[in-house]
């Protein structure tokens, strides 16, 4: 079975970015002075006519944050004529590594003008910081691989100068490996060493080796290993191993398959420690993946796992149900008593729906008093309607917050994936059913049925779009 692809948490998170402001491009561009910059994009591809302003703007985006609404205006040559959708729209902020030191630059780009509240600004600045620790594991990992590749051109022009090897790889912590397949005997460089916790020098028994590996790591080596020799064919693997003093680290193997005529000789590559690139990436596609208010799954990582029903594609279970709810009463707190205390009854509700349904396959907050839950084939859909009312019984009992004890209630449309239907068509199935319940006088549990609600009747269908009025109409100077 071959490996899926996993979303990329950097472009998912720049598309989400790009709809926050309902622009046509968000760019993210990552400096790096040796090879070039990086750039990753979400949206259409930024090919149009960039005049000098734009350039301009560009190079300050990366000292200081620049919201132009109207780039004609600030052009040299007003109204110049150009081939091809030209930038009207640009803002750009620079992201902040940890040290404060400038790396990169985010830019939102559209083909007409956009004018941005105080508010909006800020909500891009907030943005950007959010971005920033992802964007520079990217960097990082980028640059590193850039420097794995130089280093291997080296080593196949240097291919026995161990020494010259190993002062350019102590910086990326990568070292060389050996294995002569008729004894199984093994070389290592210095760096390598290291990474096992094995002392320099020391002779070396691959069965040894092994013992350090996990045992998931090193049943997947194996096999692997194995294939790569009849194939005739290098490849890479991250594994997990532990090292010789007990630390527990991920280490990448690149390995190529040396052959004397058609029967393999030895294998030969780098080992790389990636133990703090993996934490971090591990980190923020945590973060990139939950609600900050809640701590559930957020809207991102909802679309995701709901974008195939079958489940299929990401070797998890198939979608049976989806459950919508919504908080009745909830505007009456937040506005009656304050934004605390309507985060108090976010918070509290997300912990009693996390508790009811902890046998769901996902359980996210997709709006501001809205949650959805995902329901695989472990439920009946007996059990289900039996969900829904306990979550109304649940979200009805009084909440204590904020030195006060609020009174909200919930709202459950619930639609079943019989028959078969896109997600799309079960979002709106789910949401007529939930437009039902608080029909009928809130506080309900309604399951949809063919023929229920007209037209008329709908809410927005999945995914939940938003009007231009979103965004502010007051002017934005740069800043």
């Amino acid at each position: 079975m071959s490996a899926v692809s996993t979303p990329d948490p950097l472009v998912s998170m720049l598309e989400r970015i790009r709809r926050s402001f309902y622009v046509r491009a968000a760019q993210l561009r990552l400096m790096d002075d040796e090879d070039g910059p990086i750039e990753l994009s979400a949206g259409a591809p930024i090919a149009w006519a960039v005049s000098a302003a734009v350039h301009r703007l560009q190079r300050l985006a990366a000292t200081e944050t620049v919201i132009v609404p109207d780039v004609d205006r600030e052009a040299d040559l007003p109204g110049e004529t150009r081939d091809g959708p030209r930038i009207r729209f640009f803002a750009g902020i620079p992201l902040l590594s940890d040290k404060g030191k400038v790396f990169g630059v985010l830019s939102l780009y559209h083909s007409n003008p956009r004018w941005l509240t105080n508010a909006h600004v800020r909500a891009f600045e907030d943005l950007a910081a959010e971005l920033a620790p992802l964007a520079q594991c990217r960097r990082d990992a980028v640059t590193i691989a850039r420097l794995k590749h130089r280093i291997e051109r080296q080593a196949e022009t240097f291919a026995r100068s161990r020494d010259t090897f190993e002062r350019a790889a102590i910086g990326a912590r990568v070292g060389l490996w050996e294995c002569a397949l008729h004894d199984e005997s093994l070389t290592w460089s210095g760096q390598v060493y290291d990474m096992f916790g094995i002392a320099r020098g020391s002779r070396l028994v691959r069965q040894q080796s092994l013992e350090c590996y996990a045992s998931a790591s090193r049943g997947l080596l194996e096999r692997i290993r194995r294939e790569a020799l009849e194939r005739r064919q290098g490849f890479q693997l991250d594994a997990e191993i532990n090292a010789t003093s007990g630390a527990s680290r991920w280490i990448r193997i690149s390995a190529s398959v040396d052959c004397r005529g058609e029967r393999p000789i030895r294998l030969f590559g780098m080992k790389q420690d990636i133990t703090e690139q993996k934490l971090l990436l591990d980190q923020t596609r945590f973060l990139a993946q939950r609600d900050a208010m809640t701590g559930l799954a957020n809207r991102t990582q909802f679309e995701e796992r709901f974008a195939t029903l079958s489940g299929d594609l990401a070797g998890q279970p198939p979608i049976e149900a989806l459950i919508l709810v919504d908080l009745d009463g909830f505007k009456q707190v937040n506005d009656g008593y304050g934004h605390a205390a309507g985060d108090a009854c976010l918070k509290e509700s997300a912990l009693r729906l996390s508790a009811i349904c902890a046998q769901a396959e996902l359980v996210a907050r997709i709006g501001g008093d809205e949650f959805a839950i995902l329901l695989g084939p472990t439920f009946e859909r007996d059990a289900i309607d039996a969900l829904g009312q306990e979550i109304v019984a649940a979200l009805g009992q009084p909440m204590a917050g904020v030195g006060l004890v609020l009174q909200v209630g919930a709202s459950v449309g619930i639609a079943h994936v019989d028959p078969p239907c896109t997600p799309s068509d079960l979002f709106t199935q789910a949401d007529i059913a939930l437009y039902a319940a608080k029909a009928a006088g809130r506080g309900t549990v309604r399951t949809f049925v063919g023929g229920m609600g007209s037209d008329s009747e709908r809410r927005m269908p999945w995914p939940i779009a938003h009007s231009a009025e979103h965004f502010g109409s007051t002017q934005q100077t740069t800043h």
